[in-house]
């Protein structure tokens, strides 16, 4: 009997690929024999190189591309190194996002003091960051009539968290997105392309770490509200991630389009 989680020989795509969660994804998806295109910011180059390096010591095969993901032109570049190389996209992560201070609203201010600007920021980064590199990538999937895209939403696509307002919701929408696309696809391309999304539940990353911990390292008070509402009682780890991504990515979920699951040690179904 065929092994439905068999991912040998395919083609993944991550946007967002050299950060702490990202490192981790696309090292696992090179140990099950994938061809890995990491796409990340030209400042993360040296990131990237490295861990491209790194898989190549292993055995694996990848590359590392500088991209803008809110720039259509420069993905269609990126598209076209990819073909060159690999000679089509199977999987496409859309994992490049992110939040910035501005656009929350802290403890000691209030609506009125929102930054208009940063929430913008926010959403054409989460939302649109994730759009338009599908817009690009899902072409050779349309080609060959099979393709698994799989986006990064959050806890805040299924709740409001307190602070977090642009990035709530853009994260909201992705889910939306997320959807939206699974229908749109096979309704117009077939069942053999899905769409789907993972939902993180907290982890400890650079880009968190100042909300969550203290400079001597210690946990904030957010982060005991949280661990206080997530039945494990801990931070997830980064790998925790991957056998989801990999059973979305493979022929395993052929059935499965437009979900949005959660990886979360239990914070979303957890009430009191």
């Amino acid at each position: 009997m065929k092994n439905q989680f068999d991912l040998t020989g395919k083609t993944v795509v991550m946007t967002g690929a050299c950060g702490v969660l990202g490192a981790t994804i696309v090292k696992y998806f090179a140990a099950q024999g994938c061809k890995v295109a990491l796409l990340d910011l030209e400042r993360a180059a040296e990131i990237g190189q490295k861990l491209v390096a790194e898989i190549k010591a292993d055995g694996g095969e990848a590359m590392f591309l500088p991209t803008n993901v809110l720039d259509e032109q420069v993905l269609e570049g990126n598209l076209k190194d990819i073909l060159a190389a690999y000679g089509t996209v199977d999987i496409l992560l859309n994992a490049a996002g992110g939040n910035m201070g501005p656009a929350n609203v802290q403890p000691d201010q209030t609506i009125a003091d929102l930054n208009i600007d940063a929430m913008k920021k926010v959403c054409d980064l989460n939302i649109f960051g994730t759009v338009i590199p599908t817009k690009v990538f899902v072409k050779p999937m349309i080609e060959q009539k099979k393709g698994s895209i799989i986006n990064f939403c959050s806890m805040s696509s299924f709740r409001p968290l307190t602070r977090v307002a642009g990035y709530g919701i853009a994260k909201a929408g992705m889910a939306s997105w997320t959807m939206w696309l699974a229908g749109e696809l096979a309704t117009k391309f077939g069942e053999g392309i899905r769409v789907n999304a993972i939902a993180p539940g907290f982890l400890l990353t650079n880009q968190n770490r100042s909300l969550l911990t203290n400079p001597d390292g210690s946990l904030t008070d957010r982060s005991h509200k949280i661990l206080g509402h997530t039945p494990f009682g801990r931070f997830l780890e980064p790998d925790e991630l991957t056998g989801e991504l990999h059973f979305l990515a493979s022929d395993a979920s052929r059935g499965v389009t437009g979900t949005v699951n959660a990886v979360d040690g239990g914070f979303n179904s957890f009430s009191i």
